[in-house]
């Protein structure tokens, strides 16, 4: 019983100390106006400025935009600081960098689009060429069934199963000419 009363207490002590604190104007921010200002916001960060089309050509706010030269084909033992990427602190990067990167799809320049089809082209003849003679050599199935005298008749399962071919018996698989 004594923990029921503690906790009565302690609601009423609460809500008597809010009821108390409602009146007293809370301060809007806590920063200081050195951060909070608007004028000193506005010195620290002055709107981006805005350019002709002859001085920013490319239209990327001023931005110094080196030449576009994939990383790979940058000196793989030169002193960089960033030796996977081959990049140097503090050196700008190109707006298409994602492009442009190490982890971007390897350039194959060692073999010239001319001789890549050549290649392709020598492969696809090779191929068919060796489906041609496979298709040519190898043995095909006998286009007409084998005939045994008496039809194997006995060998098939005697008079009761189903009979093999027998010399008398028509072509197989050919439609039968009606007389007339």
């Amino acid at each position: 019983m004594l923990h029921q009363r503690i906790v009565r207490a302690s609601a009423l002590r609460s809500a008597s100390l809010a009821s108390r604190r409602l009146p007293i104007i809370q301060k809007r921010t806590f920063l200081p106006p050195s951060i909070n200002d608007r004028a000193i916001t506005e010195e620290k960060f002055p709107d981006n400025p805005e350019f002709t089309d002859a001085e920013d050509p490319g239209m990327n706010g001023g931005y110094i935009n080196p030449p576009p030269i994939k990383r790979q084909f940058r000196d793989p033992h030169g002193d960089w600081w960033d030796k996977q990427e081959r990049r140097n602190y503090g050196e700008p990067v190109h707006e298409d960098y994602d492009i442009l990167g190490m982890f971007s799809p390897y350039e194959y320049t060692w073999i010239s689009p001319g001789k890549g089809l050549a290649q392709i082209g020598a492969f696809i003849v090779t191929f068919v060429g060796v489906c041609w003679m496979v298709g040519r050599l190898y043995p095909d199935k006998p286009s007409f069934p084998r005939e045994f005298e008496g039809g194997l008749e006995r060998e098939l399962g005697g008079a009761g199963a189903v009979r093999a071919r027998a010399p008398n018996d028509p072509e197989p698989y050919q439609v039968e000419e009606v007389e007339e």
